[in-house]
């Protein structure tokens, strides 16, 4: 990338950033833009669509869920490893008005740029729910994909329901009791 448009590359990121925490991932792309000081087009040619610039500003945070997940592999209780990364998901998920909608659409959707980042994590949080299944404390039946599925919907009833700010923790413990066999 020529510098111009490394620069270019990263004040959308920022902009798009702090757009998004201000008016949720429904933020006008026009507006990051202009923010940025490029035109649409600009932003259009580093990001081809809004999934694709939710994708590039939630990268950081999806690392740092999965390298947590990488230090959680060795937690000596593998179900409490497992519920407390999946706290985290619904925290990182609640950070951004729209995000929990935006990712239960995305994966759905195998080509978005959104749904590019659930492959790790779904690889990540494959490995912590066999190691509480294993354990005995997670039921066999149960998937990462319905489990990441549920995790977005308590992180969208949440962010529904701003007046209740434990609503989100106890949805979880509801859920994970239905995990155990």
């Amino acid at each position: 990338m020529r510098a111009d448009a490394r620069r270019n590359h990263g004040r959308l990121l920022a902009e798009a950033r702090s757009a998004f925490a201000e008016h949720g991932t429904d933020a006008s792309l026009e507006d990051v833009a202009r923010r940025a000081g490029v035109g649409i087009g600009t932003l259009y040619r580093h990001f081809p669509n809004r999934h694709a610039l939710m994708s590039a500003v939630f990268e950081e945070a999806v690392s740092d869920l999965l390298a947590r997940s990488r230090e959680l592999l060795d937690a000596p209780q593998p179900c409490t490893a497992l519920v407390e990364w999946l706290r985290e998901i619904v925290t990182h998920a609640g950070e951004y008005r729209g995000l929990a909608r935006a990712l239960m659409s995305a994966s759905r959707d195998e080509g978005s740029h959104l749904a590019r980042c659930s492959g790790p994590m779904r690889e990540a949080g494959s490995a912590l729910l066999l190691r509480a299944q294993e354990s005995g404390a997670v039921r066999p039946d149960v998937s990462i994909g319905d489990l990441l599925q549920l995790t977005n919907a308590i992180a969208l009833a949440a962010e529904e329901t701003a007046d209740d700010p434990a609503l989100a923790d106890r949805l979880l413990n509801l859920t994970l009791r239905g995990l155990k066999p």
